[in-house]
């Protein structure tokens, strides 16, 4: 069997239709957008014409140029208007420019932006943060990537041990040690695409399959593993959710093994106001967010256990003063404690969440009706709000089943398609999120994007 026979059979479209949408996709994007295309060429002091090099990894042969995002709609430079789906990978979760939060800023903009002290919102921030997510004892900063740096940090120092272990395929970031995995042989190596990375991150980081108890006791047995880093659900591969028992088994061999456990919930937030550990009941040592936590404004937060925060502070009392490696300026500054207020009172309500529910389960539906009507062998899986189709027949269990259900240039194609039909999805992988402000014929819209896309590759 060759290559594309294999990959015509596995993804049930063959490539020809995929390069025939793409083609199709293509001129159109090209041919209605000047504006789009002017902005490309005008940005040659910026590396790859982009502000951040991955803004490239998008599907668009140049990138789209956003003029204006509001609520679930995004505009673009040649005043094309789009249903977003994507909203930032999730760190518009609560839709673009929530007016709580706006104007929560627009006050905070007049009366300082970066103090390095408290602002008389940081105390309601910390009431709302414990009742909310259950942990009592909290932290700002600035991104998710910050927050489980800096509680990685915690975990060492307290328990003086020097590991971590991460599961194959999750996300946590830009933080360096967690980019390793188990590659096709059954090693366990750094990941091929982290650049400058001159150390064995594998030294100090154990990666084991998700949903692999056996494996996990296996990893921790020395007891020389200060924290396990967990994803509830794996979101940024191709979603896995966590098998019955999973996370029950995880916190008891965790603990028997006198190891951390942190969940790192910065694309599950999409599950409940608390979370998928408030949903379901989970009880980790630390907590982290960010993304959508302050409703788009740059903000992460870290919780702990109240044996954990003792633990921290007897660590600091007998270390000598100066850096700790935890913190950067701008943290916990007055700006973000008044967007965290705002979003945490105002924003990521009961009443968003259900809203958010009720339109992803009819996404779900729909999606899985025109997969099925097209007998293609896909299926479609939610966590609370987010939604994702996944180019496999069977709920996935691991990271190796998710990069196995990967098909990079059948999903560009798609992709592009439906952003030429007015709908923006996630540039990853077919991610896609419900906010607050997404309407019902907007999830209808998608819906009937993606059937008209899925009978292009298959009819």
């Amino acid at each position: 069997m060759d290559v594309v026979t294999s990959l015509a059979e596995r993804s049930g479209v063959s490539p020809a239709r995929v390069a025939a949408l793409r083609s199709e996709a293509e001129a159109l994007y090209l041919g209605t957008r000047p504006k789009t295309r002017a902005a490309a060429g005008a940005a040659a002091h910026l590396f790859q014409g982009v502000p951040m090099h991955w803004m490239v990894d998008w599907s668009t042969p140049v990138p789209l140029v956003v003029a204006e995002a509001t609520g679930a709609r995004l505009t673009d430079v040649d005043g094309h208007g789009y249903d977003d789906f994507c909203l930032g990978d999730t760190a518009a979760l609560f839709g673009h420019g929530p007016p709580p939060v706006a104007e929560a800023v627009s006050r905070q903009a007049r009366r300082g932006l970066a103090t390095m002290l408290p602002s008389p919102d940081a105390a309601a921030v910390g009431e709302l943060l414990s009742a909310r997510f259950g942990l009592p004892s909290w932290q700002v900063a600035t991104t998710a990537s910050d927050a489980n740096r800096f509680a990685l940090r915690v975990a060492r120092a307290v328990t003086g041990r020097p590991r971590i272990l991460v599961f194959d395929g999750a996300y946590h970031g830009a933080v360096d040690e967690t980019f390793v995995g188990i590659s096709a042989n059954g090693r366990v190596t750094n990941r091929p695409g982290l650049l400058g990375e001159p150390r064995d991150l594998t030294l100090l980081a154990r990666v084991v399959p998700f949903n692999d108890l056996d494996a996990l006791e296996t990893a921790l047995a020395d007891n020389t593993v200060a924290c396990v880093i967990t994803e509830p659900v794996m979101t940024n591969c191709a979603m896995v959710l966590p098998q019955p028992g999973f996370h029950e088994g995880l916190r008891e061999i965790t603990r028997r093994h006198g190891t951390l456990l942190l969940i790192d919930e910065t694309h599950t937030l999409s599950t409940g106001p608390g979370g998928y550990t408030g949903a379901h009941g989970l009880a980790p040592d630390l907590f982290v967010v960010g993304k959508a936590i302050a409703g788009g404004i740059p903000a992460a937060v870290w919780g702990m256990s109240a044996e954990l925060a003792g633990r921290l502070e007897s660590a600091r009392a007998g270390a000598p003063s100066g850096h700790s490696g935890m913190g950067t300026t701008l943290s916990g500054s007055p700006l973000q404690l008044a967007a965290l207020r705002a979003t945490l009172e105002h924003v990521a309500t009961d009443e968003a969440y259900a809203h958010m529910d009720a339109l992803a389960t009819r996404l779900e539906a729909g999606l899985a009706a025109a997969i099925a009507q097209a007998r293609l062998p896909w299926h479609v899986v939610r966590c609370g709000a987010r939604v994702e189709v996944v180019r496999a027949p069977a709920p996935l269990i691991n990271g190796g089943e998710a990069h196995g259900a990967h098909f990079a240039a059948l999903e560009a194609a798609i992709h592009l398609a439906l952003l030429v039909r007015g709908v923006l999805i996630s540039p990853f992988h077919d991610m896609m999120l419900a906010s607050p402000a997404t309407t019902q014929a907007q999830v209808d819209n998608l819906i009937a994007a993606t059937g008209d896309v899925i009978r292009r590759l298959v009819d």
